[in-house]
């Protein structure tokens, strides 16, 4: 049996493993366009202050022809940008020709773009919230 104050600790540690799960969300990322087998679908979800640096979440899965589904999971709900990209030869980065072009397809959420470099994050930005927010990438 818990003492009184036993209980106390073991219904708090509940109550903080409970609270933690429930505002979790998970990012299912279909990415089309993928050419080939090779390699892998790299996939970042970033908030505003990451956005393009070290993102807080990420996943990635074996490249298949056609269409993709990466799952990030454990996502707090709020405004996210989603990022992917095709990494053919398996380096874990974006390679990048010498005029610092992309090598390898990549995409945005919602289809962003932009003019002379990535895109904003407003441009990307999608709204996650609990539960699955499928967020759709077309690379290029």
């Amino acid at each position: 049996m818990f003492s009184r104050s036993g209980f106390a600790r073991c219904c708090g540690i509940f109550s903080i493993m409970l609270a933690s799960q429930t505002g979790a969300a998970t990012v299912e990322v279909r990415v089309s366009a993928v050419e080939g087998t090779t390699g892998k679908v790299n996939v970042a979800v970033c908030d505003k202050e990451r956005f393009l640096k070290d993102c807080a979440y990420s996943a990635s899965v074996p490249a298949r022809a056609g269409t993709t589904t990466v799952t990030v999971e454990n996502v707090p709900p709020g405004t996210w940008a989603v990022l992917a990209y095709h990494d053919e030869n398996g380096n874990g980065k974006l390679d990048r020709n010498l005029l610092g072009i992309p090598s390898e397809n990549y995409g945005f959420s919602r289809d962003a773009a932009g003019k002379f470099g990535p895109p904003g994050f407003e441009a990307a930005a999608i709204e996650v919230g609990e539960g699955t927010t499928v967020a759709p990438i077309k690379l290029h």
